[in-house]
C-alpha cells in the first residue's frame, strides 16, 4: 500500500479569479443561470482532477456496494459543485428560493432554552452552510462555527466577503487547541451554538480507526476532547441535500454530556468514534451522493495513534 497524500496537500478547486468570477455571474443572473454553469464546471474538474476521482471511486465502491459508472462519479461531483455554489446564495440572500425542512428542531430548541451552550457535531456531508437558516430563525442565539480559514483561503475570502458578520464569527481551529477550547467555552456561556465536523482530521491532529463503510478509517478526537472540556449538551447535526432547491437539516441528541476519564480515555474516544461513525455511515447511505471527501479515506496513514491532550484543536476545515 502506498502512503496516501493528506487532504490537506490537496489544492483548493479554483483561484480567488474564477471563483469570484463564478459568484459575481451566479448572483446577477440568479440561481437557476448559476446552476447552468455548474455542469461544465463540474466536468472540468472531473476531469483534470484525477486524486479526487480515484476517492469517488473508492468511497462509491463501498457505499453502493459495486464499482461505480462514469455517471454516478459526476453525479457525486456535481452536488459538491452544487452546495459550493449554494453557499454563496445562502449567505447572501439567506433561505430565500430554498425550501429548507428541519428535523429534531424541538430537541435543539430544548437544549438552547437550557442556556448552557450547545455544541453541534457535523461531517463533510451536504451543506454544513446550510445551519445557517438557524441563525436567520434565531436571532437572538449566536452561532460560532469552528473552522479552519487555512484549507480554502480563496473560498474564505469570498464568503466572508458577502456576509462579514459570519466571518467573523468563525473561530479559526488553526489558532490552535487552547484557542478553541477557550473561544468555544466563552461562546456557550453566552448560550451560543458551536458548530464543527468531526470527520476529518488536520495533518498532525490525533486520531483513532473505527470501522466505516466496512474498513478501518481514521476520524480525529479533537472533537470529542472539545466536547469533553465544554461540558454542554453535543447534538449531531447533518445538512442533506436533496436536489433542487431542497435541504433537510436533521439534528439528533448524541450526549448529555461527554465524558472521558482520563484513566480509561482510550476506551471512552473508541465508544465515541464509534457512535458517531455508525450514525455517519446511516446518512451517507441515505443521501450517497452527498459525501464530500474527495481525499483517500480509508489508506490514510494514522500517524499519531497516541490519544492527544484535551488542548489538541478539534479537526475542522
Amino acid at each position: 500500500m502506498s502512503e496516501a497524500t493528506h487532504w490537506r496537500q490537496h489544492r483548493e478547486g479554483g483561484g480567488r479569479l474564477a471563483l469570484w468570477l463564478m459568484r459575481t455571474l451566479a448572483l446577477r443572473g440568479g440561481r437557476r443561470f448559476g446552476r447552468l454553469l455548474m455542469y461544465p464546471v463540474t466536468l472540468y474538474f472531473f476531469l483534470r482532477r484525477g486524486a479526487e476521482r480515484r476517492a469517488s471511486r473508492q468511497y462509491l465502491t463501498r457505499v453502493l456496494g459495486r464499482p461505480p459508472g462514469i455517471w454516478s462519479m459526476l453525479r457525486q461531483f456535481h452536488a459538491y459543485a452544487t452546495t459550493t455554489l449554494d453557499r454563496v446564495f445562502l449567505l447572501a440572500h439567506g433561505e430565500r428560493g430554498f425550501r429548507i425542512e428541519i428535523e429534531g428542531l424541538a430537541e435543539l430548541e430544548r437544549r438552547i432554552a437550557e442556556g448552557r451552550g450547545v455544541l453541534l457535531v457535523g461531517s463533510h456531508q451536504g451543506s454544513f452552510e446550510a445551519l445557517r437558516v438557524l441563525g436567520a430563525r434565531r436571532p437572538d442565539v449566536p452561532l460560532r462555527v469552528v473552522l479552519d480559514k487555512g484549507k480554502t483561503p480563496a473560498m474564505t475570502e469570498l464568503l466572508e466577503a458577502l456576509a462579514p458578520a459570519v466571518g467573523a464569527a468563525v473561530i479559526d481551529a488553526a489558532q490552535g487547541g487552547a484557542g478553541v477550547v477557550l473561544a468555544a467555552a466563552e461562546a456557550c456561556r453566552q448560550g451560543a451554538m458551536v458548530a464543527l465536523l468531526a470527520d476529518r482530521a488536520g495533518e498532525h491532529e490525533a486520531q483513532r480507526e473505527v470501522d466505516f463503510l466496512g474498513a478501518p478509517a481514521p476520524l480525529p478526537v479533537g472533537p470529542w476532547l472539545l466536547a469533553n472540556a465544554l461540558k454542554v449538551p453535543v447534538l449531531l447535526c447533518f445538512g442533506l441535500y436533496l436536489g433542487g432547491n431542497r435541504y433537510r437539516l436533521v439534528f439528533e441528541p448524541f450526549a448529555e454530556c461527554v465524558a472521558i476519564p482520563r484513566e480509561q480515555r482510550g476506551p471512552a474516544l473508541d465508544a465515541l468514534l464509534v457512535r458517531y461513525a455508525a450514525r455517519l455511515e446511516h446518512y451517507v447511505r441515505v443521501a450517497p451522493y452527498n459525501w464530500f471527501n474527495f481525499h483517500d479515506f480509508w489508506q490514510q496513514p494514522v500517524a499519531a495513534t497516541i490519544v492527544a491532550p484535551p488542548s489538541d484543536p478539534p479537526g475542522a476545515d
